[in-house]
């Protein structure tokens, strides 16, 4: 052990803020930091413990033996601190800590960033400022971005699972980057969200039971070749998000649980620190060190990764004591009620401080509540995302396309309630890794029919999805239809490209892809009601809904007709706005696509005779199982050639 300046301790001030549940940057603090001191080289470790009545620095350099590598309490703060000569890049270490009652425990340090690759749980010393970066230019443009008026189509993808090696193996990140980014970029996404790839000892977590909230998974590689995957997706144009799990931690030795003998990062009641459903342990919002560990990680991913959003897990067990948390008590805060005060708190304090230094960047809420205001400023009384996951729209619709068409009259409602709630909240709609697994099956399988069937329902379903108000996310395999649920342990069901049935729903999705984000009407007012209205919402008869889409400019409008029945419906009247020629731009069951062909070849002149509510009206041919959109014809806009986009 080697005494060193005080120049190279944390600060006072940072000692303080960390207290204080206001130090961001915490992860530059604490952990482990190379330094130079004098003629040596080494690193500074600093972890929080602040019950533990002993704390040493054990690794291969000291034969895991702390007897000279103790740690010092700096001023009774709670915080003890080492400096360790000699010590590189890439030696592993872990702290032993001996709780109040004299049982000692190895711990992986909580800010360390970077990880042995399981099984094996030791921290790794890693610098992370080596790499150089090549996306100035977005990282410039997305602070001047609109994303609230712009096409979002999020890719949702499981790294161990998108694709493996012929033995099993996972690609690393650097050759994701080289497959997953183009790929994602052809088929026209505009982001890649990743479940979360934050170091976890168990594949079947899926990552959302975390040991180290600032490690880069080392399933997938070194930190820097992470860095290169976001880069190249940035460089082409993508947005990366992140699935980051700020409710709870697992329970494994190595991790927080019980970091310092005692309850640290979790409640000192069992009831509240307990999350029997998932068999880990819920963080403690109340105390402020908590809140600068759990800050300060969603602000290193965003400083040292430059990732552009987080899709923030499970939400409403964060604000709500009782969700999905079955004891045989109910939790109530200080008033009686069932709200986690101090969670609630740290939510805000959270998007305050992110969209400060991070205009631009995304933060959605995965909330299945009717939580208020969930997506609106803290200045207003909201929770201050920016966005929320559309649960029950993904809930009500797939319950619905499950029927079978004949049942489909009988629960029309499911297809029309979302809009009496669409523009309260500003929505993404999810078809995610959630609804294709534990015997849910895949959407294609979701479908009910025949073959020929469920791949019209599901070009159906998606045609919805682009056509409904709200932005969009997809869960990989989706884009061919996968047939089986999602798999974590195998990679996606590519050979079903070589079936000219998945061939062409796959054409089918890059192609209403492609529509969409070139017809602006389908998401300039995402969030407006004036961006939608209403033609015909009540044909359940006949399974058949009717709408309209409309962007800023007058005139900017299209007509989405969607046919849940499997029947053909010629000489069909609905409802337009003004007189002129309307065509068909956009067709499901176009051939091309698998389809029966059934459709408007030909521009229809509009009536007088008014319709739904509307001036004017035209017939039209509305195919089986399928959307299809008109536009009015103009100069600069016809059969073919829609130029009306961005």
């Amino acid at each position: 052990m080697i005494k060193f300046p005080k120049q190279l301790y944390p600060s006072d001030l940072d000692v303080y803020l960390f207290h204080e549940g206001s130090l961001y940057e915490s992860y530059k603090i604490l952990g482990s930091h190379l330094l130079s001191h004098n003629e040596f080289q080494g690193v500074r470790f600093a972890v929080w413990a602040p019950h533990a009545k002993r704390v040493t620095v054990v690794g291969d350099f000291n034969n895991w033996n702390g007897f000279n590598s103790e740690m010092e309490r700096m001023n009774n703060s709670g915080i003890w601190i080492l400096f360790i000569p000699e010590l590189k890049q890439g030696d592993i270490y872990k702290y032993e800590v001996t709780g109040p009652d004299g049982h000692k425990e190895l711990k992986a340090d909580p800010f360390a960033f970077y990880s042995e690759l399981r099984p094996a749980t030791a921290s790794v010393i890693y610098k992370l400022d080596s790499y150089e970066w090549h996306d100035q230019k977005w990282m410039a443009q997305r602070i001047k971005t609109d994303i609230y008026h712009k096409p979002m189509m999020i890719y949702e993808v499981h790294l161990a699972s998108w694709k493996q090696k012929k033995d099993g193996e996972f690609y690393t990140y650097q050759e994701l980057a080289d497959e997953l980014v183009d790929y994602a970029v052809r088929n026209g996404f505009t982001h890649i969200e990743l479940m979360p790839i934050m170091e976890h000892p168990f594949d079947g977590s899926w990552g959302y039971q975390i040991t180290g909230f600032y490690s880069a998974t080392s399933r997938y590689g070194t930190p820097e070749q992470l860095m290169y995957f976001i880069d190249q997706c940035h460089q082409k144009g993508l947005g990366v998000i992140l699935d980051w799990v700020p409710a709870h931690f697992c329970k494994d030795i190595q991790g927080l649980g019980r970091f310092d003998g005692t309850p640290l990062y979790e409640s000192a009641d069992p009831m509240r620190a307990e999350r029997p459903i998932w068999g880990t342990y819920s963080f403690d919002y109340s105390k402020p060190e908590v809140v600068s560990f759990l800050i300060s990680n969603a602000m290193f991913w965003m400083d040292v990764y430059h990732v552009d959003g987080f899709r923030v897990d499970a939400v409403s067990s964060i604000v709500y004591l009782n969700h999905d948390n079955p004891l045989p008590i109910k939790l109530k805060n200080q008033y009686g009620g069932g709200e986690n005060i101090e969670a609630v708190k740290f939510l805000k304090k959270l998007n305050e401080t992110i969209f400060h230094k991070y205009p631009g960047v995304l933060m959605m809420a995965e909330e299945s509540t009717e939580w208020p205001l969930v997506t609106r400023p803290t200045s207003e009384g909201g929770l201050g995302f920016n966005y929320k996951w559309n649960m029950g729209w993904s809930n009500d619709v797939l319950k619905y396309m499950k029927f079978d068409v004949s049942e489909r009259p009988r629960h029309h409602h499911l297809l029309t309630f979302s809009f009496f709630y669409a523009f309260s909240e500003n929505y993404v709609l999810p078809f995610s890794h959630d609804e294709m697994v534990h015997g849910k099956r895949s959407l294609l399988n979701k479908m009910p029919g025949d073959y020929w069937q469920k791949f019209a329902n599901l070009r159906l379903l998606l045609g919805y999805l682009f056509t409904h108000p709200g932005k969009k996310l997809l869960f990989m395999g989706s884009e061919f239809g996968q047939f089986d649920e999602w798999k974590y342990a195998e990679e996606m069901d590519w050979m079903l490209l070589g079936f000219e049935s998945h061939s062409n729903f796959y054409h089918y999705f890059k192609e209403i892809n492609k529509f969409y984000q070139e017809t602006n009407s389908l998401w300039r007012l995402d969030h407006e009601e004036a961006g939608f209205q209403w033609i015909d919402a009540d044909n359940a008869d006949q399974s058949v809904i009717t709408f309209m889409r409309k962007g800023k400019r007058k005139g900017d409008y299209c007509i989405v007709v969607c046919n849940f029945s499997a029947d053909v419906y010629h000489n069909y009247q609905i409802g337009v706005p003004s007189f002129g020629k309307y065509y068909e731009a956009f067709n499901s069951d176009a051939l091309s696509y698998g389809g029966s062909g059934q459709g408007n070849s030909a521009p229809i002149i509009a009536s007088k005779d008014a319709s739904h509510n509307q001036p004017c009206s035209i017939e039209i041919t509305v195919p089986p199982l399928g959307i299809v959109i008109f536009m009015k014809q103009t100069k600069t806009r016809q059969r073919g050639v829609n130029i009306n986009g961005i």
